[in-house]
């Protein structure tokens, strides 16, 4: 497989991605001239520097994923790559702790006028009453964005002894409690804060989180600080508020235009500036490097996408929960999809036990890319399952109860085809997916390679005749597990078998008396 890289991106990272496939850097690279390169490589590499555009991903024919060196996408068309099944990745950890140092570094360098001592005092001026500054002990500093920089800067800030505020629709109570924070609405924040960050990725429900409405709700003096994106704060209503003396000062990383020479915030005297430094140390950039190799590494190897954006990310400790649980949904997905007769309109996931209180989305992404990779082939991934479900106008209904009654955890597929459904359930036992039920019948299934599911009637000389034919055609049966039935009933038959079974030898199964239907299951 080959790997571009179009942006810098540091040796660690580069000997990692050497070590499997092969990797071209080539930097500085116009859309034109990506267009034409694009096609012949499976992951591409960037950082801020290139832009990832519709018409490069249209022109990307084995393009499997991209690979953005550091948190924000901003530079790729996520939406366009989404519908051609790429993978679009980050790496949103390595650079956290230099994003909220840079943050805390800002705060204290506006609280202390220190660039514009340090520009007075390097002028051959000793003006030390002009450059009088204030505490941070006491005060209190509002964090728009709770994740994993805006817990860094908690964590700091709590540290200088100052009160926080937090606005984050996603975090629970118990963990504001762990950070120490009060949670509250952003107006409350924009009333009550004396320092007021922002710590969002830049989307449609954060452009501009900060306008007019919020600088006019807020104190005389209030002191803003932006690390994160340029955008999430309004830059025209900020300069207003600059301008009337109601914001005390400013500290500024980053800008909706980049460089900003145009932009009045660089006039004022009180506010503070870096070219969108927040991940610029050495340690930060080998950080991002290996993070985001490790990731197209996983990607290219059929793993998965730890940091995958337009698909469920997991943290790592909840991957180590929830990891058999993905391969067990989506085995039960290639099964149920194997199993069902016609098109189906409705596909339920139920999830039981200690699994349904976490994060399920992943599982429900791959138990459709198993389901829908059986009719749709292996062009389905875990980026287009979702989107390929909705535009079949499949609907998808997720339902989770905290009691389960033999097992810690289980999981459910049901099919649904007008009046006809197919229900496949499962369970992890130690690391290994176990299939426990089709449909009515209670099995206890280790799931591999190649399984033939008969139905048919209990009663004698109707499992020997069907071992028969499958041993004169010389395919080696590897497992049996029959389900239990009253003598006379219908129960499930299921066959571990070693080699391809073809058609005409699986209707030979079918022809057995007593045999209702066989079908061939491939993993």
């Amino acid at each position: 497989m080959k790997v571009l890289v179009s942006d810098s991106l540091s040796n660690e990272g580069l000997e990692i991605l050497k070590e499997h496939f092969t990797v071209d850097v080539s930097t500085g690279l116009s859309e034109d001239e990506l267009v034409k390169m694009i096609k012949d490589y499976d992951a591409l590499v960037i950082r801020s520097g290139t832009q990832v555009t519709q018409k490069i991903i249209e022109a990307a024919d084995n393009l499997k994923v991209i690979g953005r060196a550091g948190v924000g996408v901003d530079n790729v068309d996520v939406d366009a790559a989404t519908r051609k099944g790429i993978i679009v990745t980050n790496a949103p950890e390595g650079n956290m702790i230099s994003a909220a140092e840079h943050t805390i570094a800002m705060m204290m360098a506006m609280s202390r006028n220190i660039p514009q001592a340090n520009a007075s005092l390097k002028a051959r001026e000793w003006k030390r009453n002009k450059f009088t500054g204030v505490e941070v002990k006491g005060k209190t500093l509002g964090i728009v964005g709770l994740g994993r920089i805006g817990s860094e800067v908690a964590k700091r800030a709590s540290g200088l002894e100052m009160n926080l505020m937090g606005y984050d629709p996603f975090i629970s109570e118990k963990r504001a409690v762990e950070l120490g924070v009060k949670l509250c609405t952003v107006n409350e924040i924009a009333k009550g804060a004396d320092y007021i960050t922002v710590h969002t990725p830049l989307i449609k429900e954060t452009k501009n989180i900060l306008d007019e409405e919020q600088f006019t709700l807020m104190k005389p003096g209030v002191k803003i600080l932006n690390c994160a994106r340029g955008g999430i704060i309004n830059e025209e209503a900020l300069a207003k508020a600059l301008a009337s003396g109601k914001v005390g000062g400013a500290a500024l990383d980053v800008f909706v235009e980049e460089p900003p020479f145009k932009s009045p915030l660089l006039d004022f005297d009180n506010v503070i500036v870096t070219p969108h430094l927040g991940a610029s140390t050495q340690e930060a950039q080998v950080n991002v490097a290996i993070d985001i190799a490790k990731e197209v590494v996983s990607v290219l190897t059929g793993g998965l996408a730890r940091n995958a954006i337009n698909i469920p990310s997991v943290k790592p400790e909840a991957m180590a929960v929830l990891a058999p649980y993905i391969r067990l949904s989506e085995i039960m997905g290639k099964i149920a999809g194997q199993l069902v007769d016609s098109n189906y309109e409705k596909v339920e996931i139920g999830y039981t036990g200690e699994i349904s209180g976490k994060d399920t989305r992943p599982l429900t992404v791959s138990a459709l890319k198993g389901l829908l990779e059986m009719a749709l082939g292996s062009g389905v991934n875990y980026v287009n399952a979702p989107t390929l479900a909705k535009s079949r106008q499949i609907a998808v209904v997720e339902s989770k109860s905290e009691s389960s009654e033999e097992y810690s955890s289980t999981v459910s597929i049901r099919v649904i085809s007008g009046d006809l459904t197919k229900i496949v359930a499962g369970t992890v036992v130690g690391d290994e997916p176990k299939i426990i039920a089709v449909d009515e019948d209670r099995v206890d299934i280790f799931p591999a390679g190649r399984m033939i599911f008969a139905k048919h009637v209990n009663k004698p000389n109707v499992i020997g005749p069907c071992c028969l034919v499958l041993g004169k055609n010389n395919i080696n049966i590897s497992g049996m597990q029959v389900g239990r039935a009253e003598i006379g009933g219908v129960t499930l038959m299921v066959l571990n078998v070693d080699s391809q079974v073809s058609n005409p030898i699986l209707e030979e199964v079918r022809q057995v008396p007593g045999i209702l239907s066989a079908k061939l299951v491939t993993l």
